[in-house]
């Protein structure tokens, strides 16, 4: 009797006691973001478990601009919390540089997403420290030797030929760009890093995956199947896996002294030379591994370089003085009538054309920030120590904002060689990020806007169609104009260059 009579009252209480419980959770997890968040500015009360996740989604511009007003000039930090993470968004360049130089165990990890070893596992190149990363530099460095970049740059145009007669020939009325130009992103990618080794099917099943990737990385982390984020993680091992194959396919080609003709060629000429003459392997040249870095490259140099290759056409079409004096400048150095390809040398030539993409790159930086994790509590400021597990967001698109002359003007001659406002202001310039773990593919990346800008401006004519707010930023998931870059293209000259389109 008493026994039934405690279950019927243990019963009766149960919704209490959850609710209770509840309530402490979040009174608890509160307490937590306030005791983390310090003296620094944000939000004073956040939604239990997600915080501020739907804002972020809802419209990230509008969020991260309200980040970075909160930051102001000082302290330079704010901070918010996101699906359980306490997050610190750092405006000020100075605090910027602490983090990208305290790359390291015992300080700083790169994470490239704010759940990016979930997305990408945990053995990736970019989660590399000391003399592990330090080996696989050394053994990339192949990859971006002359002969390397000169073996690109033919096979980017041929790509970039293709493309823009495609858009001028067969596409009726106004077009966006943006899927147009992603398009031509991932076939370049995929040509230069592993184009022999990839057939027909091969490349649908990439761009099919790489698409699902696309999608999870700008929603809720829910690893659950039916979610979109659980199927990015399986099209990122997906993707890896192709990669490990071509990465296999090249060592055995190279094994049998053919030339290199791609990125993973001239990468896997020196292992399998290191090989053949009887040393062990080197470290981390796996075909598993080699496949999970090549996938690294290819997301840092896919979203990238489709965002600049945007924000390149909108300033282009918003500056008809600068589009001017590119055309000027290559049309004397690459009259598209001789038929051949831009080479290395001419494009060194294409100085004011170089000066209008490292321009793109400043006014509208395609990474605009770079997750960080704090591995251990670090004193950023002397007020202000970061708490161990914070996700970190050092904001490179403000640091290009700050010490250039008029920043908010797009003026490509304060990279001229009598400004050189690149050398003056080189620490905000942080679009390929600094220390050690810096971009090591930047030569690649300028050379492609600078071959695009070239070739798109002297080849076509495109007339955006006006909208409001057409050059406001959007996130997808690097940072793109908010029409996509809408408008009439049509041929500039008479004919394009008589070059094998095959």
């Amino acid at each position: 009797m008493i026994f039934s009579v405690s279950v019927s009252v243990l019963a009766s209480l149960t919704p209490y006691i959850l609710v209770t419980s509840l309530l402490l959770f979040f009174l608890l997890e509160q307490i937590s973001y306030l005791r983390k968040k310090g003296n620094i500015p944000g939000p004073h009360l956040v939604l239990p478990i997600i915080g501020n996740a739907i804002s972020v989604i809802r419209d990230p511009t509008s969020f991260w601009y309200k980040q970075s007003d909160m930051a102001g000039i000082s302290p330079g930090l704010s901070a918010n919390y996101l699906v359980g993470k306490f997050i610190v968004y750092i405006r000020d360049t100075e605090l910027s540089h602490q983090i990208f130089t305290n790359v390291r165990p015992d300080a700083f990890h790169f994470v490239g997403h704010p759940f990016g070893k979930k997305l990408f596992g945990d053995h990736n190149f970019i989660y590399m420290f000391g003399d592990d990363h330090k080996s696989v530099r050394r053994q990339i460095a192949p990859n971006f030797t002359h002969k390397a970049l000169s073996t690109y740059s033919a096979l980017m145009q041929v790509n970039i030929l293709r493309h823009l007669r495609l858009w001028e020939e067969t596409l009726p009325g106004p077009v966006s760009l943006r899927n147009l130009v992603r398009d031509l992103n991932l076939e370049t990618s995929q040509t230069v890093f592993v184009g022999p080794y990839l057939d027909k099917e091969a490349r649908d099943r990439f761009r099919t995956d790489y698409n699902i990737f696309n999608v999870g990385t700008m929603t809720l982390p829910i690893d659950l199947p039916g979610f979109a984020f659980y199927e990015a993680r399986l099209a990122v091992k997906r993707l890896a896996s192709i990669l490990a194959d071509c990465a296999g396919k090249s060592k055995a080609r190279m094994a049998a002294g053919e030339e290199p003709t791609c990125l993973i060629d001239f990468w896997m000429q020196p292992i399998v030379a290191e090989i053949e003459s009887g040393n062990p392997p080197p470290p981390h040249s796996r075909d598993e591994e080699i496949g999970g870095f090549l996938f690294d490259f290819l997301f840092a140099a896919q979203d990238a370089s489709t965002s600049s290759l945007l924000w390149a056409v909108a300033m282009l079409d918003s500056e008809p003085a600068v589009l001017r004096k590119v055309r000027e400048e290559v049309g004397r150095i690459w009259p598209p009538e001789s038929n051949t390809l831009i080479t290395v040398d001419q494009l060194a030539e294409m100085k004011y054309t170089v000066s209008v993409a490292r321009e793109v790159v400043r006014f509208r930086p395609p990474a605009s920030m770079v997750p960080h994790v704090a591995a251990v509590d670090f004193p950023l400021t002397k007020s202000y120590t970061v708490p161990k597990g914070t996700i970190i967001f050092p904001s490179v698109f403000d640091s290009s904002f700050q010490g250039f002359t008029e920043p908010d003007r797009f003026d490509p001659d304060r990279f001229s060689e009598t400004r050189k406002e690149d050398q003056v202001y080189k620490r905000n310039f942080l679009a390929f990020g600094w220390g050690p773990h810096q971009c090591v593919g930047q030569r690649y990346a300028l050379n492609q806007l600078v071959l695009f800008i070239a070739m798109f401006s002297t080849l076509l004519e495109f007339k955006r169609l006006p909208s409001d707010g057409c050059n406001e930023i959007i996130y997808c998931p690097t940072i793109s104009p908010k029409d996509g870059c809408t408008g009439f293209l049509s041929r500039r000259v008479a004919a394009y260059p008589d070059i094998s389109l095959n």
